[in-house]
């Protein structure tokens, strides 16, 4: 039987890393400036500045709905139209929220192989948008997810693409990166090689999902978006008062990798998860497994089995689940889920 800590629900069941309670510890002595006016705040724009090797302004925010809806509020007019992904999290699991913090621009999914934005499709779209035309809402903005809700990642090739489109169609660029560093752990490349030498404008940097507490942060490149955002966050309730909690976790979070060791563990989890269920003839993978995400087929029978005996998962459909590994789950209850799937499906 499985212990009590074998969930695949979601990466947020996971707990918080040692080295970021070890820093809210050290940062819970004494008063603060409020606001974003204390040490770790400024410290916080001088070191993912360092990271992103260009100039960066940090907002931290608490949850990753937020991230993406308010950084698309200032990309965005309520005329406006957003291109994404038709599985994008922003279009289907997020509440309207990106519509209702821009005051109505209309977010224009698309399909795409991989579950990524197909670079010739969104020209295509892009060709016919009507700009101009008064009827149809006017194209202000590209949302990617990086890693997708699916677990894949964009090269470093098809981002450049798209940024291009971005630039040539005088969009903004936005990167959805609740899983920045599970896609980066994959691709093996720099934070700036995925974002600012490519020319995204505006980031969600996700961290609950990989060891902080309570906290995203978005991450501006294109420095016009600031002004905007930064009012847009004060009416939204996301300027927080005790904001250096908020700052020495995303500090603690980058210091000496943290965020790519703990991405590294969690894609490593999935990936064997892939290998022991790619050995079994009655399971189909939905998608290669590039981040902490494995999306499989399985009779559902087997699924009701696995369930019963307290494995937790989400079902997508009735044959498909989605099992979801974290930095602190251990080979252990990867290996458990194997033994009872291979149970099951003899």
């Amino acid at each position: 039987m499985p212990n009590r800590t074998t969930d695949f629900r979601s990466d947020n069941v996971a707990t918080v890393s040692p080295e970021i309670l070890q820093a809210l510890g050290r940062a819970n002595i004494g008063p603060a400036a409020a606001y974003g006016d204390d040490e770790y705040s400024r410290e916080l724009d001088r070191r993912f500045s360092a990271l992103f090797e260009t100039e960066v302004k940090v907002f931290p925010v608490s949850t990753g709905t937020a991230a993406n809806a308010l950084a698309l509020a200032a990309c965005a007019r309520p005329y406006g139209g957003i291109y994404c992904h038709e599985v994008a999290h922003i279009h289907t699991s997020e509440g309207g929220a990106t519509e209702m913090f821009t005051g109505g621009t209309k977010l224009i999914p698309l399909p795409g192989d991989g579950f990524r934005l197909q670079a010739q499709l969104l020209a295509e779209t892009l060709a016919q948008a009507g700009i101009g035309q008064r009827h149809k809402p006017q194209p202000d903005a590209i949302s990617v997810t990086q890693a997708t809700e699916h677990g894949t990642c964009y090269s470093l090739d098809e981002l450049h693409v798209i940024a291009e489109l971005a630039r040539g169609n005088r969009l903004r660029l936005h990167m959805d990166g609740a899983r920045f560093a599970n896609a980066l752990a994959t691709l093996d490349c720099t934070p700036a090689a995925m974002t600012s030498r490519i020319g995204v404008d505006i980031l969600s940097f996700g961290a609950t999902k990989n060891g902080c507490m309570n906290t995203e942060a978005i991450v501006v490149f294109d420095q016009s978006l600031i002004e905007g955002l930064s009012y847009r966050l004060r009416r939204a309730g996301q300027t927080w008062s005790k904001m250096r909690y908020a700052a020495v976790q995303l500090l603690a979070y980058v210091e000496d990798d943290l965020y790519l060791r703990s991405a590294r563990r969690a894609n490593a989890l999935a990936k064997r998860l892939e290998a022991g269920l790619a050995g079994l003839s009655q399971a189909r993978l939905v998608a290669p497994v590039q981040a902490d995400l494995v999306f499989v087929e399985l009779p559902e029978p087997a699924i009701a089995a696995l369930a019963a005996e307290g494995f937790l998962f989400h079902r997508r459909s009735p044959t498909r689940i989605r099992l979801v590994t974290h930095f602190d789950g251990t080979d252990e209850e990867v290996e458990q889920f194997l033994a009872a799937a291979r149970r099951h499906l003899n």
